[in-house]
């Protein structure tokens, strides 16, 4: 960046994620952008020096962070590239591999997960926005002794895919359309799964 300094920059982001959510309809993205606006720019701003703006040509440096959070009921400690997504280091870095990366946009719900029990988009949330918080994953969300979940056996029950690729996403979704009280009825199911998209059309089965 030449003339617009990183924070000024990371602001003007926020702000835009902040519009975006303003103006969406009340479905599954809107859910997940006022938690990308409230942390984006609070977690890339301290990639850079207090008021410090780096010289036409610079590179950026890359600055690290140490983040704790609880990960599928375990406390866990990562040192992350602050640009780190959620979606890269479950992965990379935890084996978690349940979690696909799909569009790599937020457009597809694909790589969702559950952060504090609202549905994210790990592809869009960074790992330094975690501190503190909770993540569920697709492996995480098994009973004792491995017992499937009910969502994940009401899936198997009404053959709810086909590849099964978007699936993990599109149970962790449901979970949380379920436990958002928004499964009353077919519209609304509808309207609040449509964050995840099935490119095989197993629709009418999930």
């Amino acid at each position: 960046m030449s003339e617009q300094s990183v924070p000024d920059a990371l602001a003007a982001f926020s702000n835009h994620l902040a519009a975006l959510a303003a103006r969406a309809a009340p479905r599954t993205v809107g859910i997940r952008l006022p938690f990308m606006a409230t942390g984006m720019a609070a977690a890339l701003a301290a990639s850079s020096p207090a008021g410090a703006a780096p010289a036409a040509g610079a590179a950026m440096p890359h600055h690290r962070s140490t983040v704790s959070f609880t990960l599928n009921g375990e406390r866990r400690r990562a040192d992350v590239a602050n640009r780190t997504t959620v979606l890269d280091w479950l992965r990379q870095e935890a084996g978690l591999t349940g979690v696909k990366k799909g569009c790599n946009e937020g457009a597809c719900g694909t790589c969702t997960v559950l952060i504090d029990g609202k549905r994210m988009n790990a592809c869009l949330t960074l790992v330094v926005q975690c501190a503190g918080r909770d993540i569920v994953t697709i492996e995480g969300i098994a009973g004792p002794g491995g017992a499937l979940h009910p969502v994940q056996q009401s899936f198997i029950d009404h053959d709810a895919f086909q590849c099964g690729y978007c699936t993990p996403g599109q149970i962790l979704s449901a979970i949380a359309c379920i436990q958002e009280g928004h499964a009353t009825d077919e519209a609304s199911v509808r309207e609040w799964m449509s964050g995840n998209i099935c490119r095989c059309a197993a629709y009418p089965q999930i």
